[in-house]
This record gives structure tokens, sequence and C-alpha cells, in this order.
């Protein structure tokens, strides 16, 4: 479900954040602008409570900023009332979580296949396509466990398998290998990799991890809600950063 359209991916337009606390303004996020084309990977690093986990938060619409626009294929998030907005996440943006955040209760394709029951795909159609996205990150041979009888890595493997599922154009990663071992979490930066190239969406990645930074693109800090950039690693280009 791709942007056919030539534009970034996602769009963020001089995005602010402002938390009133009695007579009090926080800012977590000061005019921040920067986009994300098809086929990238940018890792966000920051001390905690610089504002980076707020940033993901608004890309993927589950906050509003105070100011400014974010555009995901197209779309002005600011546009969409709450029903919408849940739609429009589900088919266009990907999350992936620290924490896994899989149901406890259910089996790994089960879960995988969650995004697909909420678009009323029949449950033999959903298992087969659950199946198959398992199988693509090496786990169709779990695919009837349940999170607690996985591995910390097994279960972030069944997490992407869920994200991709509905073949988002941006996937959004909070900390995808904070939970893991170096060895692990290599893994999973490979699988991640493995899916921009192949598939050519764009991947968000907010990380404390400098390995993890560096297998992006392009590398944003944040400090008092303020982003500054570099080129990342071995796949870095030369592109303009922030504005």
């Amino acid at each position: 479900m791709r942007s056919n359209t030539g534009s970034p991916i996602l769009d963020v337009r001089e995005v602010s954040k402002v938390y009133r606390r009695g007579a009090l303004e926080v800012h977590a996020l000061h005019d921040t602008s920067f986009a994300v084309e098809p086929g990238e990977t940018l890792a966000i690093m920051g001390p905690s409570g610089s504002g980076k986990t707020t940033l993901l938060n608004i890309l993927g619409g589950l906050d509003r900023p105070t100011r400014g626009e974010v555009i995901v294929a197209g779309e002005r998030l600011s546009g969409l009332d709450a029903d919408a907005a849940t739609v429009f996440r589900r088919r266009h943006i990907g999350f992936i979580f620290q924490f896994f955040n899989l149901l406890p209760t259910i089996t790994a394709v089960e879960n995988v296949a969650l995004p697909l029951l909420a678009e009323r795909v029949a449950w033999r159609a959903a298992e087969r396509r659950a199946a198959e996205s398992l199988e693509a990150v090496g786990m169709d041979h779990r695919a009837g466990h349940r999170p607690g009888e996985l591995s910390g890595g097994e279960q972030q493997r069944v997490a992407i398998a869920r994200a991709l599922i509905m073949r988002p154009g941006l996937l959004l990663a909070d900390e995808p290998t904070g939970n893991l071992d170096s060895t692990t979490g290599d893994q999973i930066l490979a699988l991640l990799r493995h899916a921009v190239v192949a598939d050519g969406l764009a991947i968000v990645m907010v990380t404390h991890s400098q390995s993890a930074a560096r297998a992006a693109d392009r590398i944003l800090t944040v400090c008092d809600g303020r982003l500054s950039g570099s080129d990342g690693g071995p796949h870095g280009a030369e592109r303009a950063l922030v504005t």
C-alpha cells in the first residue's frame, strides 16, 4: 500500500509540540522539518526526555503537533479524525516496539494476522498471508507458539512480520534492538534493511544504539526538542537533513 506520487513518504513541516502544565509551557519539539524518501532509513538519537519519543508519536499520528504538519503518503494527518487516523495508520504505517507488544494469549500467526482481521479479511486468507509473513522473517516454524514460548529475538521477528503484513510505506521503530543482545540485534537490523531494499519502504528508528544508528542512511540527534543531523554508516547518502 504505497504512495505512487513520487513525493517523500514522510514530510514533516515546521512541527512544534508544546505541553502546558498550569501556567508553564514545556516545548517538547521546536519547528522541526525533514523528509524521508522511500527506501531510506533514518535513525533518531538523543537522551531520555529529549523529545524523540514525542516526535515518533507525532509521526505515527498517535499525537498531534501544536503547530506544523506531518504528511504521510500524501495525506495530512491533521486532516484525519480519530477513526480515519486509525484506519490510515493500519494501512500505511507499521510499528515496531522495544517490548514487542504482542498479545500473550494468542499464537504468533494470530498476532501477525491481526491487522488483516481488522480489515475484515477472512481468517483463512489472513492466516495464509500471516504464515507467509512469518516465513519471510524466518519464523514459520514457530507460527503456532505463543509469545511466552519465544525468545526476545523471536518475538521481535514476529513483531516485524506483523508490522509488514499490510505492506506499509513507512515503518516506525521505537528501540527495536533495545531489549536484545548484540548478535540478535544485528540480525533484526539485517531483517529491517532487507525490507527496505526488497520493498522500498522507509524506516524511522528511535534508538540509543550507536551500531543501530550507523546502519541507517541518516542520523538525526534530538536535544531539548531540537534536531541536528549527519549521514549514517555504510548506507549513508549526501542529503539535506534538517531545516
